[in-house]
């Protein structure tokens, strides 16, 4: 995610090119001056909004969903031809993902579902409405002594958007991906019935299909998802590692790549690669307060950026303390990971975070919300953020070919189990044989997250996205992996379909009518600008 900026698309090229230029040359004063300070007014603004829904009362569950299904019901009696196929009205802006969705081509269905539900403590459950966001249900469930079995770090995420799309954390290896601890969707189809899809009722078909759909297939309105019951504080331990086989070794030992004893891995695990050679590899615990240890209330706007504390155990050797849970599941917020540094390298000065540090991060939806068509084609070929979903029998290669391409690091590890539901089971294709964890039927896999502006960027050198992006795609297709798809994608319709195992999600859209009526997955995530034709612009200017 890199800085967007506002620059009129009435100017001509040449005018705007130049400023779009000063902007990026002097982005840090950019930043400073006027995009933290606005950053922080619209959340605030977002926060007034919220307040003042929950201040009225919101709308009743039910009241609100008959109005979705009365406004679906009121497309289906539309002419064919004026029919344009749905989508929710949340603005675009508001989203995490990378791309730009053209909604303004399509019937657009409001959604005002923020409510959490209900806490099932007998089931372990919880359930929320889809606008629900990840800093909502934290500040809910940990003081009651419960968390979501996968909890993504950035406050803003929505869990409705979570379920349809995808995530994990660093107690995915026990856990499996976000979708893997949802019990049950309740959906709007489109003819307009509401139906509450599961894993063994008769709805099962489509309860496989939901995930990774991207409200392809229906409008999400509730969901119930499991939670854990948790201690206070993660007891967690940072251990530095030299030699790239040695810390990738131990990722696959830590997370039961090798051997299926959950009872004897760490509760969380995360691994942060600071080069080919060095990293650093965090394993955590749920902990009672002990006195004996060090508290970090590592959130606070004053407190050194996450990764960049990681980073000090390189020279400072293993070490051992205490973070308060909600601060430690939200640790990589305000660098959001390590995209902040490419806006602000000063932005971990002790001086800078004791003076402004309250102001960050710089609100996704705000630099969406101020990016231009133009701005967006020009941004598009000075970054990367992907998350990739790979084996991590194939670490080594990840890191390998990741360096040669975008020559960024750290890179993020978090190990993850991919579960073998068997034939049709949704649109991740099955792991191979070769990568199951012996006696079991999941797969260890692992997220690698690339993030911020490529060294070839940072050097003023010729750099082609699509093709280093293409490049990283053929080799997840090769392994076996994904491409999370909040992200822009550079495949075509064929390689995506090599990738993804669609047929049941074909089968689901043809049994309960989504075809006609919602976009294919494919339309929904592929980026709305031409990749390929800027990746033979690039080839032919480097």
């Amino acid at each position: 995610m890199i800085t967007h900026f506002v620059v009129p698309e009435m100017l001509p090229d040449t005018i705007k090119q130049r400023l779009i230029t000063w902007l990026e040359e002097h982005r840090e004063l950019v930043v400073l001056v006027f995009c933290l300070p606005a950053s922080f007014l619209f959340t605030l603004l977002l926060k007034v909004r919220a307040w003042l829904r929950r201040l009225g009362g919101g709308q009743q569950h039910e009241v609100a969903v008959r109005e979705i299904q009365r406004r679906v019901q009121d497309w289906n009696k539309l002419p064919a031809k004026e029919r344009r196929l749905l989508c929710t009205s949340r603005p675009n802006w508001l989203s995490l993902s990378t791309t730009f969705f053209q909604k303004h081509l399509h019937h657009r269905v409001p959604i005002p579902l923020y409510e959490i539900l209900e806490l099932d403590e007998q089931a372990m459950t919880v359930k929320v409405e889809p606008m629900v966001t990840i800093g909502d249900i934290t500040e809910y469930l940990i003081p009651r002594g419960y968390s979501l079995a996968v909890t993504i770090e950035l406050v803003d995420a929505t869990l409705g958007g979570l379920a349809f799309g995808t995530g994990m954390s660093t107690h995915s290896h026990k856990a499996g991906l976000y979708h893997e601890t949802i019990t049950s969707y309740e959906v709007v189809l489109s003819d307009g019935s509401l139906v509450t899809a599961t894993a063994d009722n008769e709805y099962a078909d489509l309860y496989k299909a939901l995930p990774w759909s991207h409200g392809s297939l229906g409008f999400l309105v509730a969901l119930t998802l499991r939670i854990v019951k948790i201690k206070p504080y993660i007891k967690l331990k940072y251990t530095p590692v030299s030699g790239q086989k040695n810390y990738c070794d131990m990722l696959r030992n830590l997370s039961g790549a090798n051997e299926a004893k959950p009872s004897v891995h760490p509760d969380y695990i995360e691994g942060t690669i600071f080069s080919r050679d060095r990293a650093v590899i965090m394993t955590g615990d749920y902990s009672d307060y002990d006195p004996k240890l060090p508290v970090n209330h590592c959130a606070k706007w004053f407190k050194p950026w996450f990764y960049k504390h990681v980073e000090s155990f390189l020279a400072k050797g293993e070490t051992v303390e205490l973070i308060p849970l909600r601060d430690y599941l939200l640790r990589h917020n305000r660098p959001i990971f390590w995209v902040v540094e490419d806006m602000l390298s000063f932005g971990n000065d002790p001086i800078f975070r004791s003076l402004f540090g309250w102001l960050l991060p710089p609100k996704p939806a705000f630099l969406k919300f101020t990016t231009t068509p133009g701005v967006r084609a020009y941004t598009f070929t000075k970054q990367v953020f992907q998350d990739i979903v790979l084996p991590i029998a194939e670490l080594e290669k990840q890191i390998e070919i990741a360096s040669i391409l975008f020559e960024k690091f750290p890179l993020l590890v978090y190990p993850c189990k991919i579960i073998d539901h068997g034939s049709s089971s949704g649109q991740l294709k099955r792991p191979d044989k070769k990568y199951l964890v012996p006696g079991t039927n999941y797969a260890m896999y692992n997220d690698l997250g690339v993030y911020g502006v490529p060294g070839k960027v940072k050097a003023k050198k010729p750099y082609n996205p699509v093709a280093a992006m293409r490049e990283m795609e053929k080799f997840t297709r090769e392994v076996g992996g994904y491409s999370f798809l909040y992200a822009d994608i550079f495949m075509t319709r064929e390689e995506f379909c090599e990738m993804f195992d669609l047929s049941l999600y074909e089968e689901v859209r043809k049994k309960y009518k989504a075809e006609g009526a919602f976009p294919h997955l494919y339309d929904k995530v592929k980026p709305e600008i031409d990749v390929f034709a800027i990746g033979e612009q690039n080839a032919i200017q480097g």
